[in-house]
């Protein structure tokens, strides 16, 4: 989606039904309503479709006004086996990029039945620095995959047209003490707080990034617009003084995530969570629309120390969870918000839509219907022999149109 959205103003975002993904390729993991809010909350989409149909035609995306389809280079066939973009490929009006690096949803629903962990990273900042990989890389190898790494954090953390700065994104590690304090690597520079704007923390595990945390998220940014409202936040006087003050206005809420590490993930879910890691996790917060600040490596519990610590220029107005924990914290721990409740700063949301969608609750999905996925990821194994095969011949014929 971040690809697409560099080739134009807008980028409007079809959506297949279940039921035409379940007679083409399998079930569904998310449902439709469910990947319409992940669309809905990627800063790089202008609009979503849902019910698009699986077959794209030339009728359908004029009616829109788009004037170019895009997709990975991985060729994507219907039931019968054909290419789905064919008609527009046809029409010379496809443009086609490179699959993003990273994780399908084969991967996750692999790890999901195998219970693995080999995906887990120790510390995100010695990936970043090529100290850490997988067992068999060399120390070239690491190196360049923290150069990838760093790379991509940029790349999310764009603004809405998917080239200029946006997100601030940080490293956290703590100190010995117990205050909660300790240092801030800077991973991404983005647009710091502007004048008036609230500051307000969340943070969690954010694991496969559900409908939950979405609804979450857009809940935060809801009740922060009535509050901006409250305040008088959106009156025409005060809308031209903040253009006059920066050159352009912007929301009233400035919203900062922690992401939890991997180990911090575990140690309270165990099994093989988290079934994405923090460099997969921390990506899918960096791109939501409702965030404008990261910090990967987040304390379970953030003290008092670590609010005044955040690196974003005073302590966070609110501290925000929702009535329910994913991640609920031992009798040892106690209240992991005691010190934003002291401070007078926390908030809890109220329940929404998606209240009951978590990580296990998508990993319950899958184990319930364990024949039906693996029966999928069979056949996935299966067309992508048929459909890497289909390409090249593509590729030697020259009508692979390429952007």
């Amino acid at each position: 989606m971040l690809q697409s959205r560099r080739f134009g103003e807008e980028l409007l975002v079809g959506l297949h039904n279940d039921e035409d993904i379940l007679a083409n390729k399998g079930p569904t993991v998310m449902s439709l309503a469910e990947r319409t809010a992940a669309v809905n909350a990627c800063r790089f989409s202008t609009k979503c479709i849902p019910h698009a149909p699986y077959v794209t035609s030339i009728p359908w995306i004029s009616h829109y006004g788009c004037k170019y389809v895009t997709h990975g280079d991985d060729i994507t066939s219907d039931a019968a086996g054909e290419d789905c973009y064919r008609f527009v490929k046809r029409a010379g009006r496809m443009k086609i990029v490179p699959r993003t690096p990273g994780i399908s949803t084969t991967d996750l629903v692999g790890r999901m039945l195998d219970g693995t962990k080999d995906h887990f990273i120790k510390s995100l900042s010695d990936c970043v620095e090529g100290k850490e990989g997988r067992p068999e890389w060399n120390e070239a190898e690491r190196r360049q995959h923290g150069k990838d790494m760093q790379k991509r954090f940029i790349e999310y953390a764009a603004a809405p047209n998917g080239r200029d700065p946006f997100v601030v994104v940080y490293a956290f590690t703590p100190d010995s003490s117990t205050t909660g304090s300790g240092g801030f690597t800077s991973l991404v520079a983005g647009i710091p707080p502007r004048p008036g704007q609230r500051l307000v923390y969340v943070d969690g595990g954010f694991d496969l990034f559900s409908s939950g945390h979405i609804a979450f998220l857009e809940t935060v940014n809801k009740l922060e617009e009535e509050n901006g409202r409250i305040r008088g936040w959106y009156h025409e006087a005060a809308v031209q003084q903040r253009i006059d003050l920066t050159g352009s206005d912007y929301a009233p809420t400035y919203v900062i995530a922690g992401v939890h590490d991997d180990e911090i993930v575990n140690s309270h879910r165990g099994a093989n969570y988290p079934i994405m890691n923090i460099f997969e996790r921390g990506l899918c917060v960096v791109q939501c629309t409702y965030i404008h600040g990261v910090v990967f490596g987040a304390p379970y519990t953030p003290r008092a120390g670590f609010l005044d610590a955040l690196p974003f220029g005073r302590r966070p107005d609110a501290v925000y969870h929702g009535p329910t924990a994913f991640m609920p914290p031992s009798a040892k721990e106690g209240d992991p918000y005691h010190d934003a409740k002291a401070l007078g700063i926390f908030a809890e949301t109220p329940e929404h839509e998606f209240q009951e969608v978590n990580a296990a609750h998508i990993v319950q999905r899958i184990v319930e219907k364990r024949d039906e996925y693996e029966e999928r990821q069979r056949k996935k194994g299966v067309k992508s022999v048929e459909e890497a095969e289909r390409r090249r011949k593509e590729v030697e014929e020259g009508k692979h149109v390429r952007a």
